[in-house]
């Protein structure tokens, strides 16, 4: 397999219960989570879809830029633990919003993914300008691909085309309602595209009273789960371990007869 994965990635998923509009009670009650977890324990540690904020629509009085409070925060904070810190925030870019994934590894050499599906059914389409680029990023030797809530009902983009990634992540706002389809779908997306996948919601109620049950989980590439915060505040830790994914892939090789296709 190209690229193979050869080390542990050591995960740390923060499951939050995000105050609406308030960065900086937000950014705190982050640091207080991670106040015992010591410099270089984590590889990866992921926040949920728009920290900072909430799921808001009001994009153009809540935007930040690429030099912004939270981008700093983000850029310090993966220095202090050693590790890449990924999470989402409302980004203002030439005169558009975007829901934007900021990868934060410790150098601070920032990347970023802008959410492709925009959720409709709450306007997100109309505050919010649509991402087109699929990247991969990498923490230690594992590819990982990010992808932001909504994102996760959409297969074909999620696809992994000849195994690219080893891992799928999935920030995200996933109310109550949905709930069911956010286990079976994060789970579905770790089977048919034999990838590790690391989700990460949040809790609480927000401001227009959508509540929200958390379950961000690390799953396997076989679809087990690893690792589940369950529905309340909190951190949950999981590794996992290249060999698990080799072998497997090795022994069940699903993606050699997998169709053809061109995302436009």
């Amino acid at each position: 397999m190209p690229n193979s994965v050869s080390r542990p990635l050591r995960l740390t998923l923060v499951q939050t219960d995000t105050r609406w509009h308030d960065p900086e009670t937000n950014r705190t009650r982050i640091e207080h989570q991670l106040g015992d977890l010591p410099a270089g324990h984590s590889d990866l540690i992921a926040l949920p879809e728009m920290f900072t904020t909430g799921f808001t629509m009001d994009s153009a009085t809540q935007a930040e830029s690429m030099e912004g409070d939270s981008v700093q925060w983000m850029r310090a904070l993966a220095g202090k633990l050693q590790a890449t810190v990924a999470g989402t925030l409302v980004i203002r870019e030439n005169n558009a919003f975007y829901n934007r994934l900021i990868w934060m590894p410790p150098d601070g050499a920032a990347q970023y993914y802008d959410k492709r599906h925009l959720f409709r059914m709450a306007g997100e389409d109309r505050a919010y300008a649509a991402g087109h680029e699929r990247p991969v990023f990498r923490v230690k030797n594992w590819r990982v691909r990010p992808t932001i809530c909504y994102d996760l009902r959409f297969p074909v983009w999620c696809r992994n085309d000849g195994e690219n990634y080893d891992l799928l992540l999935c920030l995200a706002n996933w109310p109550s309602p949905r709930h069911e389809a956010w286990t079976i779908l994060s789970r579905a997306r770790a089977i048919e595209n034999l990838a590790c996948v690391a989700v990460v919601n949040r809790v609480g109620r927000d401001q227009t009273d959508n509540l929200y049950l958390g379950s961000s989980m690390v799953i396997d590439a076989k679809g087990n789960t690893i690792a589940d915060a369950g529905d309340t505040e909190g951190i949950v830790h999981a590794v996992l371990q290249p060999q698990d994914l080799v072998e497997f892939r090795r022994k069940f090789p699903v993606h050699k007869d997998a169709d053809e296709f061109v995302l436009k």
